[in-house]
């Protein structure tokens, strides 16, 4: 092992020996390897110049001088002759230069996520979260965001085809229709339509007609990132499947089964919302919830938990049980007894203000025992409530894959639709699907893609984004969302769903908007003035009332135990779980979210073999930091006769023997962006265990390979950045954060005290709150036009985001804690970047903004290296896409796309005051407390991040920066930072053993795997 090779094996032994909390953010920083220490402390990255010359930085100065020396005189790129075209007459409400917003939806796993879109001269250029829409009450996730890049990426499908060939509307009408004729003898015998997971009102009604008229057809779902377990655990314990619903804002004590409610199900945003509130300790408050967590992979809730487990997949139904049976009256028995009995007595101690969530990926009997305890809680009704599915046709969606699979191998399909699904991809790998696919005589297929499936499909019609067509879906709790187009398709063969299915019906070139508006003009359920309530549903973006009823039910005792299946002779546990960013796949062409760190990790461009120290130590695997990226073993994964290679990524909490891989990469066919990026997960995965399973080998295949992970950059060296306590600490004393490290006096400094008159914007980010969800990230690149610059750039610590999420570690290796910390330009009064500016590119405002002129920026980057916090960016390379067409119509207007050779950062959102002010000056008033919202305040689902004037002491941001938990990061160096945070507060159960007595682990045992 060389010199920088992380020393797993001496880590536990490092930790031993330190007192109290020490915040780290990876294993090499852990350790303090040399080659950590050697990339901390150079003033720049190693080949931070474009060009690797021996004359060293004086050499690279010179030439980057002489770069920006043309480009004062010519400009790094010339710009294409551009023409522009007035309006004859303008569109109605239109006024350049001011954005319009509309309320519509995005479909997330087929349920309606609620947004505002904003346009710009009838381009869609910003997605915002719907205030009114009670499933995100205006929040967003990182994925909707980025759905604005899918939108208007170059690589979508564009013409209809037929085996490659071009071809229009009417031909694929014509040779449907004949497939069809062909049917009706056998009633349509032979036509299957596989859709996605679909709530859609209308798109169901469509449906119900083809499957009426041709009733011997059948319709299959298939939802690979889909809770498979949750419809047969309702059924185990109901009778009849139904959704489930939490009301955290009643719930005193949460306890999560391997459930990430952060991350996973439909509900997300609200549960987000609501469990936040009840952490909070601003405005005086001094109580919040408790939060357990027990699960087998590394997740956002257990980042957040004040109480964590970390177990198998296959141990969390036996624990679940004892559980069970210790709350019927049974005693705490097994390896988790002593973790049983304290959660027991908090459970029983706020029964009927506690909630237990069962998780997405975990079995049927975990959910049927999860809904047994909440009833045994007496939770039912008062924080858990059941209701209609939300889906059109809830079924078993990996029976119904499977099913599909069944009939096309025995040559019973004879015409296949499949509908944005991509089960060439997606389907398990048992499952064989593409074979039994080409097995049909007619395959056609509809996706924003030419994908895997259009592959193999016959006929391929592109599919229009959400944001072209119209539409309808329902939220997680039923609430009717009428999806309506912002832009007209940029392609003008796209199809929508809707105009899909009208094929099979007597009209078949119907428009979208003609079927959605005639489905509610026969419901009745927008009143007797259909028109007013038409309007009324597009303005407000929902039908009022439209949520599903609560409905009451007995849910049944525990179900019985399954009969053990036979253990498997070695090895170790395999989980699978969708990618934090781009999800089952969909999103791999996405290069926002591609790039995005993922939230734990920070890895990018990638996915990985995760696995804990221990079991990394036991197999041999290492990693280590070096100048061009992560170094990490190439292990192979040998599960049930299959196998892959994938690069190992040692996770600190990860469970020992076991392993998580992610699946959505090693697409085949999606674009330039995400074709051939890291290794395919689902070619491991099976339906008869799509989730978890044992038997798993493990062995190092003697290759390394590079990962372009975050987690080192822009490290805060051990400084005091993050500070955290108990809530019996923060009761004891409130102002423990601001005493931690005095703040120096205003008077020691030699910066001039200016006064600021008028505004004095400030942000405070409350750290109890932040989950480490990415979607702020996501929200500030689409507002500020940040570009992507690639893996290997990221590599090299080149990342552009102006808003990264710092992760730290506090504790072991094994069972650490977990803090996220939003970090940007904090817009210091005393600002070290401004001094050391040769050209004052930087300098700063009356309203206290740290300003960036970009004329002015000639790229020495001395106010990078002189800033403390690491927040600017500077463009080594013409990042931004200046050629794609599609590209330009995306970008904000408000916002500079900038050029090489550029220093830019985080400004507040400053073309967001400016717009607000203009607005109150228009209407004859001041600003107002909350006028101005910044794109990562607007975002947060947990409302962490407050924007606003500080001189307003009525304002919630002045309020905030009042609290006895406030504090600056680094203001003991007197830069008086604007950007504040509040300290982080856990609240542990104090009958609760510490973190290694829940589960022992055994260090001098055999490798569980097979040979390394």
């Amino acid at each position: 092992m060389s010199d920088e090779t992380v020393d797993l094996s001496g880590l536990r032994r490092r930790m031993d020996g330190q007192a109290g909390r020490r915040f780290w953010q990876s294993l090499e920083e852990l350790q303090e390897t040399p080659e950590f220490l050697a990339f901390l402390h150079r003033e720049f990255p190693q080949n931070a110049s474009e060009f690797e010359d021996p004359a060293g930085r004086r050499q690279f100065l010179k030439i980057m001088g002489a770069s920006m020396a043309l480009a004062g005189l010519a400009g790094c790129t010339t710009q294409p002759e551009e023409k522009i075209v007035p309006y004859v007459r303008a569109p109605e409400d239109m006024i350049p230069g001011r954005p319009l917003y509309f309320a519509t939806a995005l479909l997330d796993g087929g349920y309606a996520s609620a947004v505002l879109v904003e346009s710009h001269m009838g381009r869609p250029t910003k997605i915002e979260g719907n205030p009114e829409h009670p499933a995100s009450l205006g929040a967003t996730d990182a994925r909707s965001q980025a759905d604005i890049l899918n939108l208007y990426d170059p690589d979508r499908a564009r013409t209809l085809t037929y085996l490659g060939d071009i071809r229009v509307w009417d031909d694929f009408l014509a040779a449907l229709r004949s497939a069809l004729d062909a049917q009706l003898v056998e009633r349509g015998g032979g036509v299957r339509i596989l859709t996605e997971t679909i709530t859609s009102p209308s798109l169901a009604g469509q449906m119900d007609a083809i499957l009426k008229e041709f009733p011997a057809a059948k319709w299959h779902q298939w939802e690979p990132d889909g809770g498979h377990g949750a419809r047969a655990g309702a059924v185990l314990a109901f009778g009849k499947p139904v959704d489930t619903r939490y009301d955290f804002t009643r719930a005193n004590v949460v306890l999560t089964l391997d459930a990430d409610f952060a991350s996973a199900g439909p509900g997300r945003l609200r549960y987000i919302r609501d469990h936040v509130a009840t952490r909070k300790l601003d405005g005086g408050r001094t109580a919040m919830s408790r939060l357990y967590a027990v699960e087998s992979t590394p997740g956002l809730m257990g980042s957040q938990a004040d109480h964590r487990l970390r177990l198998k997949a296959s141990e969390i139904e036996d624990f679940a049980r004892g559980l069970d049976e210790a709350l019927g009256g049974g005693a705490a028995a097994g390896p988790w007894a002593a973790w049983t009995s304290p959660l027991v007595a908090d459970l029983r101690g706020n029964a009927g203000a506690s909630i237990v969530i069962p998780g997405e990926y975990q079995s049927p009997a975990v959910h049927a025992l999860a809904h047994a305890i909440n009833a045994r809680l007496g939770n039912e009704g008062k924080t858990v409530f059941h209701s209609a599915p939300a889906e059109a046709r809830p079924v078993d969606q990996m029976a119904s894959i499977r099913d599909l699979a069944y009939d096309m191998d025995r040559g019973a399909v004879s015409l296949l639709v499949v509908m944005g699904a991509n089960p060439v991809f997606t389907a398990p790998s048992d499952l064989e699907f593409a074979r039994k696919m080409d097995k049909v005589p007619l395959r056609v297929h509809l996706g924003l893609y030419e994908d895997e499936t259009a592959e193999r499909c016959h006929w391929n019609v592109p599919q229009a984004h959400a944001l072209e067509a119209w539409g309808d879906a329902r939220a997680y709790d039923g609430t009717v969302t009428i999806q309506q187009p912002l832009i007209a398709p940029l392609y003008p063969g796209c199809k929508s769903p809707q105009e899909m299915l009208a094929a099979f019906s007597t009209r078949p070139s119907v428009k979208g908007h003609d079927l959605v508006r005639e489905y509610w003009r026969a419901s009745g359920l927008l009143g007797t003035d259909f028109e007013r309530g038409w309007r009324r549903a597009l303005h407000d973006g929902l039908i009022a009332g439209s949520a599903s009823p609560a409905t009451a039910l007995s849910a049944a005792a525990a179900p019985p135990r399954a009969p053990a299946p036979t253990p498997p002779a070695s090895g170790m546990e395999i989980v699978f779980r969708p990618d934090p960013t781009i999800g089952d796949g969909r999103f791999a062409n996405n290069g926002w979210l591609q790039e995005l760190p993922k939230p734990l990790t920070k890895l990018t461009w990638d996915n990985a073999a995760h696995m804990s120290p221990v079991t990394a130590r036991r197999l041999g695997v290492s990693m280590e930091r070096t100048a061009r990226g992560l170094q990490t073993d190439v292990v192979e994964l040998r599960y049930r006769g299959r196998s892959v290679h994938a690069p190992a990524l040692i996770t600190p909490g990860h469970p020992d023997d076991t392993v998580t891989v992610h699946f959505g990469y090693g697409r085949r066919r999606t674009g330039r962006v995400g074709t051939g990026t890291g290794f395919d997960a689902y070619a491991l995965r099976t339906s008869e265990a799509p989730w978890f399973g044992g038997g798993l080998e493990v062995a190092k295949t003697g290759a390394r390979y590079t990962l372009a992970c975050t987690q080192d950059h822009w490290s805060m060296e051990h400084r005091d950045v993050v500070r955290a306590a108990t809530l019996a600490e923060y009761q004891a004393a409130p102002d423990y954060a601001r005493k931690r490290v005095p703040d120096p006096p205003r008077a020691l400094t030699m910066y001039p005290n200016y006064r600021y008159e008028g505004h004095a914007w400030g942000l405070s980010i409350d750290l109890n709150a932040c989950v480490g969800c990415n979607a702020c990230v996501v929200a500030c690149q689409a507002e500020n036009n940040i570009p992507v610059v690639g893996k290997q750039q990221v590599a090299l610590s080149r990342e552009m985001h102006w808003l990264r999420i710092d992760r730290y570690y506090a504790g072991g290796e094994s069972d650490p804690e977990t803090y996220h910390q939003p970090m940007m330009c904090v817009q210091c009064e005393n600002a070290p970047c401004e001094v050391v500016c040769p050209v004052a590119a930087t300098s700063h405002s009356d309203e206290g903004l740290n300003d960036m002129v970009y004329n002015r920026c000639v790229g020495t980057r001395y106010c990078s290296n002189n800033c403390p916090y690491k927040v600017r960016r500077f463009n080594f390379f013409l990042y931004s896409d200046w050629e794609t067409t599609s590209y330009k119509l995306m970008r904000n207007p408000d916002v500079t796309v900038r050029s090489r050779g550029v220093m830019e950062k985080c400004t507040y959102c400053v073309q967001r005051i400016n717009q607000a002010k203009m607005e109150a000056t228009a209407a004859g008033r001041g600003l107002r407390d909350g006028d101005i919202v910044t794109a990562c305040q607007a975002v947060c689902p947990a409302q962490a991040i407050v924007f606003g004037d500080i001189n307003d002491p009525n304002s919630r941001v002045a309020k905030l920066k009042t609290e006895p938990r406030g504090y600056g990061v680094l203001a003991e160096l007197n830069t008086r930072p604007r950007t504040t945070y509040l300290a982080a507060v856990r609240n542990p159960n104090p009958a609760m053993p510490p973190p290694a007595a829940g589960a022992p682990v055994d260090e001098t045992a055999a490798p569980a795997a097979g040979p390394a």
